[in-house]
């Protein structure tokens, strides 16, 4: 008999033989789900699997949960955009969060610069230098955007020296991290989701590589600091190269500024206004700041040219006092209301209008600033509360003193026998605790 069936039969005729086999499998079977629970513990502990021997375990950042499945959740909306999937997984290789980024959300200045102060520092000496020479060195890229948008060159010029100084500083944050940052913590809603769409579909298009498409933490990108949005809106080839650079092309960042500026009103012909004197005793009311009235209408009142020369006979104007009737006063046209779509703050308007009148050999302002302190973010919140609860209608009470506050401020002095300039100092502050 072969020695395997002899053996079968001793194990068959023999009864201790079955529970020991058992028992050697019961053990084996245990070692099996052992192994498996330790390997599944490693594998829902990425961090610790990969850690040195004593290193301690190191978890994810937060602002980095869910930042994949977030990625992926875009697909669709930038598939129906337009965006091919190599693109898209291109755009996104090796991209994470931000931390910095996000730092920069949660920070925001106790003071801001006064009106004076900040156009004092936009329009130095050095860059008004610098703006002269760039002028010289792009003449025909300049005269042509004028020539095809009614645009002054120096407005469109003065723009990019006051976004990035004339390209010194464009930014050199990666737009898609930045956009994703922002879009993946829902910061200001799903505005930056929108924006990190259109930025993929313009990389789609082939304008400008993702390693390359660079800009601020907030995703404003290239030499005159287009969003995307704008970019998508705006942007033009002006070099005829067959893409919108407007990061490393000079004359495309500049015809697309100048088309920005023509497709928000721009009126050609006309200039953004006029630094003016008022006279002795002149009496302001508080729609003054609010309405614009022909040029005329202003000279019967008295109101001159700072300069000496005389105003348009043609054309609107509005008074604008931006720090009251004790600092420098200025008619400005609708043209002014266009620069301000461009960057919605007074300070940044008014740098941009002058820096621009400076480039092109006017003299500086006549007016002096005074020297008052600026009102603090907690101040200002603190004014548009007071504002609010006398009546008065300033929307989003965010520290931030905009066209709204100003107006119910100019109401406010009106109605309570005061120079209605709509000038917000802590003097008026003090006043309208006080009512």
């Amino acid at each position: 008999m072969p020695a395997g069936a002899a053996a079968m039969t001793l194990r068959s005729s023999t009864r201790p033989s079955a529970p020991v086999a058992s028992l050697r499998q019961l053990f084996r079977l245990a070692a099996v789900l052992a192994v498996c629970a330790i390997g599944a513990a490693i594998l829902l502990r990425p961090t610790l699997a990969r850690a040195a021997p004593g290193a301690k375990a190191v978890e994810k950042p937060a602002a980095s949960a869910g930042f994949p499945a977030f990625v992926e959740g875009l697909w669709p909306d930038a598939r129906a955009a337009g965006v091919s999937r190599q693109t898209f997984d291109r755009a996104f290789a090796g991209v994470t969060p931000s931390p910095s980024i996000l730092a920069l959300t949660r920070k925001q200045a106790e003071f801001a610069k006064t009106v004076g102060a900040y156009v004092a520092g936009a329009v130095s000496a050095g860059r008004i230098a610098q703006g002269q020479a760039k002028a010289t060195q792009w003449s025909d890229a300049l005269a042509r955007a004028e020539r095809e948008s009614g645009v002054e060159r120096w407005v469109t010029l003065a723009i990019w020296g006051i976004e990035t100084n004339f390209g010194a500083d464009t930014g050199g944050e990666s737009v898609i991290r930045a956009l994703a940052t922002l879009a993946h913590a829902k910061y200001r809603g799903t505005f930056f989701r929108d924006e990190l769409i259109v930025a993929l579909r313009i990389l789609e298009e082939g304008h400008v590589a993702p390693a390359a498409m660079r800009g601020s933490w907030a995703g404003a990108m290239g030499h005159t600091q287009f969003m995307p949005s704008s970019f998508a809106k705006y942007a033009v080839d002006f070099d005829g190269d067959g893409r919108k650079n407007i990061w490393t092309s000079i004359p495309d960042a500049l015809g697309s500024t100048a088309n920005f500026l023509r497709r928000h009103g721009w009126i050609a012909g006309e200039t953004w206004g006029y630094e003016v004197t008022l006279p002795k005793g002149f009496a302001l009311a508080a729609e003054d700041q609010a309405s614009f009235r022909p040029f005329s209408a202003w000279a019967q009142r008295n109101v001159a040219r700072a300069d000496g020369e005389a105003l348009p006979r043609a054309g609107e104007a509005k008074l604008l006092l931006p720090a009251g009737v004790a600092g420098p006063a200025f008619l400005m046209t609708r043209n002014f209301d266009v620069i301000k779509s461009y960057n919605n703050s007074l300070s940044y308007a008014l740098a941009v209008a002058h820096l621009g009148d400076r480039i092109a050999g006017v003299g500086p302002l006549a007016g002096r600033w005074p020297k008052d302190p600026a009102i603090s973010a907690t101040q200002a919140r603190d004014m548009q509360r007071q504002l609010k609860r006398l009546g008065f209608d300033i929307g989003e009470i965010d520290g931030k003193l905009g066209e709204k506050a100003r107006d119910a401020i100019r109401r406010w002095q009106a109605k309570n026998g005061l120079i209605p300039d709509g000038y917000p100092s802590t003097a008026l502050l003090a006043r309208l605790k006080r009512s």
